[in-house]
């Protein structure tokens, strides 16, 4: 990932926020038919390797799975991001020499790729990623709701990933290139947005 210096963000504890936040991932393997990728909810296993392991689960047809990998896969996770017209910068008036741009935050992690099919494994990968995701319900979820077999029959549906992460790297373009005049600009043009997603960038702009 092309990441300027005053892009970079190097703290380990940020940049597993930053995944944390991100809903969905984008998984990348480069195969000999091209590359293949797989938008998935993945979730991270703190406790394996220094940076940790990546899980999560494909369905049984995706070829994605079945394609032999050339290298490291990747996971790309985007965080929040918004477009920035140059209006709102206040060189606009001195010079006039801008142009758009976008704010954006971005995660990508890589590391060598296994699947695997075994009925114990990946009972426990949809269990885990389910809690994470009911845990805050009133009434959460549990895969143990279902019944047995029908659970049983739906694991015979997917196959597992697990990435142990190699390389990660975290970028976050905020604005932090401009001056401070034309930060101030982008933020109060981003907060004024009817755009939720906007508003939230525009709070990230220091």
């Amino acid at each position: 990932m092309y990441t300027p210096p005053a892009f970079v963000v190097d703290d380990p504890a940020e940049i597993r926020r930053m995944m944390a936040s991100c809903r969905l991932a984008n998984f990348v393997t480069a195969t000999a038919e091209g590359p293949m990728a797989t938008s998935l909810p993945m979730f991270l296993d703190e406790d394996e390797g220094d940076d940790g392991v990546r899980y999560a689960h494909l369905a049984r047809p995706n070829p994605q799975w079945k394609t032999p990998t050339i290298g490291p896969g990747l996971a790309i996770f985007m965080g929040a991001d918004a477009y920035v017209t140059p209006s709102w910068y206040a060189s606009k008036a001195e010079h006039g020499k801008v142009v758009p741009t976008w704010n954006y935050e971005s995660v990508q992690a890589s590391g060598p790729v296994e699947f695997f099919d075994d009925a114990e494994r990946l009972l426990d990968v949809v269990t885990r990623l389910t809690r994470r995701r009911e845990k805050d319900r009133a009434e959460p979820w549990a895969v143990s709701d279902a019944p047995e077999t029908y659970i049983a029959g739906q694991l015979r549906g997917i196959v597992g990933l697990r990435m142990p992460i190699e390389r990660l790297e975290g970028k976050r373009k905020m604005s932090q290139n401009r001056s401070e005049a034309d930060r101030d600009g982008v933020r109060q043009g981003l907060s004024a947005s009817d755009e939720a997603m906007d508003r939230l960038v525009g709070a990230m702009i220091k």
